[in-house]
């Protein structure tokens, strides 16, 4: 594609450039890492769809030492941040970071891959984020279409959480849902 100047809408270096045709050129947040469902690995990862219209889905992370075959583990439900729009849930850094969390907490973990800025505007990632909530629900009792969740989570003890713009979308679905509590946001890496 040209990338003269003529043709750019919007230039938002070194995040991203806009064209005029809607052609959006990405610099940052491209790095994915595939899911993995090797049982030798200390947390086998991957990706469902849970929603077809339109396409919303999530990156599973269930950890290898599960307690026993009728305990069920807690479910974390996690967005992932910067900004509504770099990065996804299948970024190097959000995979690592997830698998690392699962492990040392023991807690299943859905992280959303939601829609984002710019070719969808908000509130497509709060929409998709209760699409998603809404599915995880589906599967309280075993009866959904995923069986790491009908066999491993308890629903019973599902918290939502993430970072950046995670937080933001984590709060504003649990007052929509208007249950359980919240703790207040928490600013790790500077002294006050």
């Amino acid at each position: 594609m040209e990338e003269g100047f003529e043709n750019i809408a919007y230039d938002y270096s070194p995040i991203l450039r806009i064209h005029k045709n809607g052609f959006i050129k990405w610099f940052m947040g491209t790095d994915t890492i595939p899911p993995s469902m090797d049982p030798a690995k200390p947390v086998p990862s991957k990706d469902v769809a849970n929603s077809t219209e339109p396409t919303i889905s999530a990156r599973l992370y269930l950890p290898n030492n599960l307690p026993s075959s009728s305990s069920k583990l807690p479910v974390l439900v996690y967005f992932h941040g910067v900004g509504f729009v770099i990065q996804t849930t299948m970024f190097l850094n959000y995979h690592h970071y997830l698998n690392a969390l699962a492990v040392e907490a023991r807690v299943v973990i859905g992280s959303v891959e939601y829609r984002r800025e710019p070719q969808y505007h908000l509130p497509a990632a709060y929409d998709d984020s209760q699409a998603t909530i809404k599915w995880f629900g589906a599967h309280s009792g075993g009866l959904g279409q995923e069986e790491w969740l009908n066999n491993h989570a308890n629903l019973r003890k599902m918290y939502l959480g993430g970072d950046r713009a995670g937080p933001n979308i984590a709060h504003h679905k649990g007052l929509l849902l208007g249950v359980g509590f919240f703790l207040p946001p928490t600013f790790i890496g500077s002294e006050r």
